[in-house]
């Protein structure tokens, strides 16, 4: 698979981003967003660096200790990127730097400076702009160039900004809605994601660990293209399903139960989420097969809402509906099905949302309303993922106990409902059971 035309987003589209921003600015404004900095592991090992996904979104650089700075100011718009300079020796040892010569045309910025001098350029750039748009806390180590930088203007008696705004709201409503190339990213990331889940079907047998068949994920990933997961990955085997976030992955197999898989692809910054959940010996029980068939029908009639002007509200209230009914069916939960759900006690064994935003981050930004009815819009992409977590100490008939069950498909909003970004990797019960059986 050639994945060269996919691997960077154009430089073209960050700096539209920008001007996107400047339309929404004020003028005579600043506003500043900060990536991340190396964290340490252990020692004198660092964790590999990302950036942060905000400041990634306006820039496309990955070099950590860099702000961005935009400047409107008598209808003037200003662009400046501040960077580490480059340095033989650090180059030599952690890789090579942009610098701050090439910053300007590599990046279409109007201006580069090194990232040591950004408080004082920063502060002088703030005289005189009666507002700054400045997330607090987003970036801890910005807060105190920020804010030292105010009192510094304040000392020299000359006049600050007046209006501190917070640009999240701003950024994050932008992130919500996805160009033509973040979608074929998403996508690409997906598929990737989906083939992984292939190969973890195709490898999955009792008396394997966990950590293995995260491990077989992990080297798909890498076949086509994907060096990262887009976060830690569930690799959850008999009632470690019943654990919602579980990855310790380090259990053995065992016959007869079933194997949670929560997993997705990082492509070009872009996150992949799929969830299957597999029979470790390949073949699903009577009781398995009872729940599965539950949460397959919810995630179904749930996507059929996922369309625009719905909500994730109305999808979820019907993943519910079924959900509880079901259970209702198998003896899980006793009494009137309209009562239990007034009651909400499918929640002992439903306790998550349906789904969430999906781009740069896997958890995306973006505002879901008050009850998450905000109404779907074309461009939006989100995850549908319902689920049935029964633990061992449930009082639930005995065939039930320890069944942990969740199937989560990837969807892009679009003009004819939704496309389904991961339907690369099966989830009818007939499928998953004879790819397992090809590959004994």
């Amino acid at each position: 698979m050639d994945l060269t035309y996919l691997q960077k987003m154009p430089q073209v589209e960050f700096n539209q981003r920008r001007q996107r921003v400047f339309e929404q600015m004020q003028d005579n404004s600043a506003l500043i967003v900060f990536t991340e900095t190396e964290k340490r592991r252990n020692s004198d090992c660092d964790y590999l660096f990302r950036p942060d996904s905000y400041f990634w979104y306006l820039t496309g650089f990955s070099e950590p200790q860099s702000a961005l700075l935009l400047i409107k100011q008598a209808g003037k718009c200003e662009s400046i990127i501040f960077l580490r300079k480059k340095d033989p020796l650090m180059e030599t040892w952690n890789g090579r730097r942009l610098g701050i010569d090439a910053a300007p045309q590599t990046l279409e910025m109007n201006e580069a400076f090194d990232i040591d001098e950004i408080q004082s350029v920063f502060a002088k750039k703030l005289v005189n702009l009666t507002a700054c748009y400045y997330a607090r806390g987003v970036q801890t180590w910005g807060d105190k160039i920020v804010f030292d930088s105010f009192d510094a203007i304040m000392a020299s008696r000359q006049k600050v900004p007046t209006t501190l705004i917070d640009w999240q709201p701003m950024l994050s409503e932008m992130r919500l809605f996805k160009s033509e190339n973040e979608i074929a990213l998403i996508q690409q990331a997906c598929q990737i994601s989906a083939l992984a889940h292939l190969r973890a079907m195709k490898q999955t047998r009792p008396n394997r660990y966990e950590m293995e068949i995260e491990g077989e994920i992990q080297h798909e990933f890498s076949r086509f293209g994907s060096r990262f997961a887009s976060y830690n990955q569930i690799v959850a085997g008999g009632d470690n399903a019943c654990i919602l976030h579980y990855n310790e992955n380090d259990q053995v197999l065992q016959d007869g139960d079933l194997l949670l898989i929560d997993s997705g692809a990082e492509f070009a910054m872009y996150a992949g989420d799929i969830t299957r959940t597999i029979p470790v010996n390949g073949k699903f029980s009577q009781a398995q097969r009872e729940v599965y068939e539950i949460v397959l029908e919810a995630l179904k009639e749930a996507s059929k809402l996922l369309v625009p002007n719905s909500s994730i509200k109305a999808a979820n209230d019907k993943a519910v509906e079924i959900m509880t009914a079901g259970m209702v069916r198998l003896g899980i939960l006793k009494g009137d099905v309209v009562t239990l759900i007034e009651e909400k006690a499918y929640k002992q064994f439903y306790m998550h949302g349906l789904g969430h935003w999906l781009g740069l981050d896997v958890h995306d930004v973006g505002e879901y309303g008050t009850d998450r009815d905000r109404p779907l819009e074309i461009g939006m992409v989100l995850t549908v993922e319902p689920g049935l977590y029964i633990p061992k100490d449930a009082d639930v008939p005995e065939q039930y106990k320890g069944i942990g069950i969740r199937i989560e498909d990837d969807l892009l909003i679009t003009e004819y409902g939704n496309k389904n970004l991961t339907c690369g990797v099966p989830k009818e019960i007939e499928e998953i059971e004879a790819i397992m059986a090809a590959h004994p």
